[in-house]
């Protein structure tokens, strides 16, 4: 095989979050690229190391990735990126990249662009999950990662979506980014919300959504809210379950193939 699909996420440790969110990706991959040689990795060397060092599971990150796609004599390497923004692991992605192609000016590669990129993907995105019905006293509240990177606006974008295609009591959250519970929870009050739908937009249903977002522990944003009065409904399903936002995965990954 000349040509190879390298399929790159943050990664995660959780066993059953892997399964059904990066996995599942990977075998539609597989499926719909049949002749394509695959690989995986993951761009966070943290959780690379941790796997390794509980588990004994070696991944690759993107430049070993790459390289065991040099050595199995591979001249056309597509990276799909699994990431929700083009942020910082999504740049390290295209660093790692552009720094084997300029040792590997023989090789091909060319990148997919995450989840989030242009105009198409926000409205895609949008028509991409199942939105509840949600009545005047009741608000559904998103847990995304967030980041320090500029392209944390891309929440506050994605949020105007919903809001246009669905109801204005629809927010976006984050664990690391500029808007966070705390920004949120006075908005909830002064609409007199009852009943919060709490749901993460998060490839991977890891730590920050299983602890952070719904777990016992005081400091979590389902007790945050408990304790504030809201009553709390929480949905556990992380976008690499959703068959349609794994579609726009996939037309990303086939618009730089079909474009090489």
């Amino acid at each position: 095989m000349e040509k190879g699909i390298i399929v790159a996420s943050f990664g995660t440790t959780f066993e059953e979050a892997e399964k059904l969110c990066i996995k599942s990706i990977e075998k539609r991959v597989k499926k719909e690229f049949n002749g394509y040689y695959t690989e995986r990795a993951f761009t966070s060397q943290m959780v690379i190391n941790k796997l390794k060092k509980r588990d004994g599971i070696s991944v690759n990150n993107v430049t070993e990735a790459l390289g065991k796609m040099k050595n199995e004599g591979i001249s056309q390497i597509y990276i799909q990126s699994l990431h929700i923004i083009p942020g910082h692991e999504y740049n390290k992605l295209v660093n790692q990249a552009e720094l084997f192609k300029k040792e590997n000016q023989d090789i091909i590669v060319k990148i997919g662009v995450p989840l989030l990129y242009d105009d198409t993907d926000y409205e895609r995105t949008v028509n991409s999950i199942e939105i509840p019905q949600i009545k005047p006293d009741e608000a559904l509240v998103f847990m995304g990662h967030g980041t320090d990177h500029s392209s944390d606006t891309s929440y506050s974008l994605l949020e105007k979506y919903f809001r246009k295609e669905y109801s204005d009591n629809i927010f976006i959250g984050t664990m690391e980014g500029s808007i966070t519970l705390g920004n949120i929870i006075p908005q909830l009050f002064r609409r007199k919300i009852k009943k919060i739908i709490l749901m993460p937009f998060m490839l991977v249903t890891g730590d920050h959504v299983i602890n952070d977002m719904a777990g016992d522990k005081g400091s979590s944003w389902k007790n945050t809210l408990i304790k504030d009065g809201f009553e709390v409904e929480v949905n556990m399903l992380g976008l690499g379950q959703n068959k349609k936002i794994q579609d726009i995965f996939i037309s990303h990954l086939k618009t730089v193939i079909e474009n090489n």
